[in-house]
């Protein structure tokens, strides 16, 4: 089923491109016919390009240009000749539209400017290139006479300018027509009528720019494929462009000396060989010279190629003139006199003065580049008595060869456009989208929590990459590799949280060994852990130590908090357990429990090869809890922000604690009286920031009061009944 799904949409694809393509070519080829019909000094032969590149990109655009021009190269070869004319207008079209200028009819009309420089200013230029400037047939032809007439213009400029004139009017037109198509064309056609050839899920517009925005650390995959098409079909091209003419060279110069040849021996047939001497004697007096000479005029006029046809008698001291045609430049030799060899000809003159055939010969002196047949002609005795000469221009021939490239190369221009257009257009789509598909989705893979992580799985196993090939191996296995890697992750998580739990019960055993040591303390360890996840959290929502208060150090705080008076446990019993005032040596002995809790937490930090960021807090807690912020405190005597935060919220939970908490040696204070002792410590024991944070939560720091008042008062009645 999903495999004839994915067969109807391929052809739902190709029917709705190849009518855009057909619609526009008709256009195109319907335009030509009606400015021909109603004589409009207009070509009308652009619209549908412009038009199916608007609404359709560069790619169906392309195709109509060249796919029209190749149509009517069936009637007039010369369209094909044209091509890349045809397929820069798709292009420059296609460009625009993308950025926006077939939205409004101002932005539109700016179109006509470049648009006509393509159409106008290079289709002129390559006229040129191709058969050369002359007033012929064609709908600038009375506009070009007349800037010429002007004396001001040269006819290059005269013609240039004429094109452009009418080009500007007709791509004026154009861009009018399409803009108006557009706008008819949107109210009924809804759907996108860009090619695509999707192999994967399609893509918004949105996630489509963020995928062609991937950047490369060098190179990007596009502009690679675009260098091996460029390379690849240059390579081809040139190969096939200098075949081309040299066999065009080769096959050009043959036919000019076979003409050449074949009409000195015309010339031959037509001098009498007998009469040359009398000819050269007489010249126009003798019998039959007129006739004669009339006869080769008539054979030279036979082709414009033909330059010069001339009978010459040759001797050692020179070229004695029998015949010698005038030409609108150069006025023919008379009869008798005598033309000095040129250069060229002097590796042949011992055959001429024999009187020998000779081969063709090239020369460039004197009269031009020149390719000269001579053709003996022989009396009735078979004695060779002057030579029927012919010159081919070869200038004309090396005209026709530029003309010739210049085709070639067009046609190849527009050719290579079309080619990497499609080639682009293929790798965008069965590789560059789904590569970037696949590096963008696993950009945005999220290991913050359970949900995202399947998410993100789900997100990417929805890309449906079906290329058929090695990008859709590649998509599988990280498929693949994405949903082992998110159960491992799971299973790590549960590991982790099963863990992590039991480290914070060992913890609060731990905590509850060294409190159980104090009969005093109760439930001490769980209500300070309580009252610095508040006050931590108060301090974070007024924004304070922001760059701190992160959801791991609050929760590596609170875990490590039951730690901090861990040192307690090498204190002894005796001490630690005194109903009455302790002496000033108890005392001594009693703070020792900051540093032995370092201590303690160090060697455990150095048993534990990975980062255990909340014993490094808890070596803070045990170490710091007794310094107080004007630096009275013990065992260091530190003050301010020297102080650890840890340490100086644990300060105000510890205290607090101690005052609302009863004792073997007083009476719980009440807790306003606890409140008002601790807002008395401000800036001397305790950090201002931290009081103002436990003041404004001081309800909240009331409830914990009660409720583990309320859990005491339960476990001593249990004492008692038991």
């Amino acid at each position: 089923m999903k495999e004839e799904g994915n067969n109807n949409a391929f052809f739902k694809i190709v029917n709705n491109e190849l009518a855009v393509c057909l619609f526009g070519i008709a256009i195109n080829i319907g335009g030509a016919q009606l400015a021909k019909l109603l004589k409009l000094p207009l070509f009308l032969d652009s619209i549908g390009t412009v038009l199916v590149a608007a609404i359709g990109g560069y790619l169906p655009g392309v195709i109509v240009g060249f796919c029209s021009n190749m149509i009517n190269a069936m009637n007039d070869p010369a369209n094909a000749y044209y091509t890349l004319l045809s397929v820069l207008i798709a292009v420059v079209t296609a460009y625009y539209s993308h950025r926006g200028y077939f939205e409004k009819y101002y932005k539109a009309i700016l179109l006509v400017f470049p648009l006509s420089i393509v159409g106008g200013a290079l289709g002129s230029i390559l006229t040129y290139l191709i058969y050369g400037f002359g007033f012929g047939e064609g709908i600038s032809l009375g506009l070009a006479r007349t800037l010429y007439d002007t004396g001001s213009l040269s006819l290059f400029f005269a013609q240039f300018i004429s094109d452009m004139i009418i080009d500007l009017g007709d791509k004026f037109v154009t861009v009018t027509i399409v803009y108006l198509l557009l706008k008819l064309l949107r109210r009924f056609v809804k759907e996108d009528l860009n090619f695509h050839s999707w192999h994967q899920r399609p893509l918004s517009l949105e996630d489509q720019q963020k995928v062609n925005k991937t950047r490369s650390s060098k190179m990007s995959l596009r502009s690679k494929i675009l260098i091996i098409i460029f390379i690849a079909t240059f390579i081809i091209a040139t190969i096939t462009t200098v075949i081309s003419f040299t066999l065009y060279h080769q096959s050009t110069v043959l036919e000019h000396t076979e003409m050449g040849i074949g009409v000195s021996k015309l010339v031959a047939t037509i001098v009498d060989g007998d009469n040359v001497n009398r000819y050269l004697a007489m010249g126009e007096k003798a019998d039959g010279y007129k006739k004669v000479e009339k006869k080769l005029e008539d054979i030279r006029g036979t082709s414009g190629e033909i330059k010069y046809v001339y009978v010459y008698k040759i001797l050692e001291d020179g070229c004695h003139v029998v015949f010698d045609l005038d030409t609108e430049d150069t006025p023919g030799g008379e009869p008798g006199d005598i033309v000095e060899f040129d250069e060229a000809f002097e590796p042949y003159l011992d055959d001429l003065i024999a009187g020998k055939p000779i081969s063709p010969i090239v020369s460039d002196e004197t009269f031009g580049w020149l390719l000269t047949m001579y053709e003996p002609i022989i009396d009735s005795k078979g004695v060779t008595q002057a030579y029927a000469c012919v010159d081919i221009s070869m200038e004309q021939v090396t005209l026709n060869e530029i003309s010739f490239l210049v085709k070639v190369i067009s046609m190849f221009l527009g050719f290579f456009i079309m080619i990497v257009t499609i080639g682009l257009w293929l790798a965008e789509y069965n590789l560059i989208l789904p590569i970037n598909t696949m590096s963008l989705a696993a950009e945005r893979f999220a290991y913050n929590n359970d949900g995202e992580i399947e998410k993100n799985a789900a997100r990417f196993k929805s890309l449906e990459i079906e290329t058929g090939d090695e990008i859709e191996n590649l998509y599988n296995s990280f498929s693949m590799t994405i949903e082992e890697a998110v159960r491992y992750l799971a299973e790590t998580q549960k590991q982790a949280l099963a863990i992590n739990k039991m480290q914070n019960g060992l913890i609060m055993v731990l905590a509850d060994m060294v409190e159980s040591r104090d009969q005093c303390t109760g439930d001490h360890v769980r209500k300070t852990a309580a009252y610095c996840r508040l006050i931590l959290e108060e301090l974070r929502s007024k924004g304070k130590y922001t760059d701190l208060l992160t959801d791991e150090y609050i929760n590596d705080v609170v875990n490590s908090a039951p730690l901090h008076d861990i040192g307690k446990i090498k204190v002894p019993d005796a001490i630690l357990n005194k109903p009455g005032k302790l002496t000033d040596e108890e005392f001594n002995e009693i703070k020792k429990h900051t540093t032995a809790g370092k201590e303690i937490i160090e060697q455990a930090i150095e048993l534990v090869s990975a980062d255990s960021s909340y014993l490094k807090e808890a070596q803070n807690l045990a170490y710091c809890h007794h310094e107080k912020w004007n630096g009275s405190g013990y065992p260091c005597g530190i003050s301010g922000e020297d102080i650890p935060l840890s340490a100086r919220v644990m300060a105000v939970a510890d205290v607090f604690d101690a005052l609302v908490s009863k004792r073997s040696y007083k009476e719980p204070f009440s807790f306003e009286k606890a409140m008002s002792i601790i807002e008395e410590g401000s800036g001397s024991h305790f950090d201002p920031q931290v009081v103002e944070a436990f003041k404004n939560r001081e309800a909240d720091a009331r409830k914990i009061s009660e409720t583990f008042m309320g859990s005491s008062a339960a476990n001593e009645e249990n004492k008692t009944v038991s």
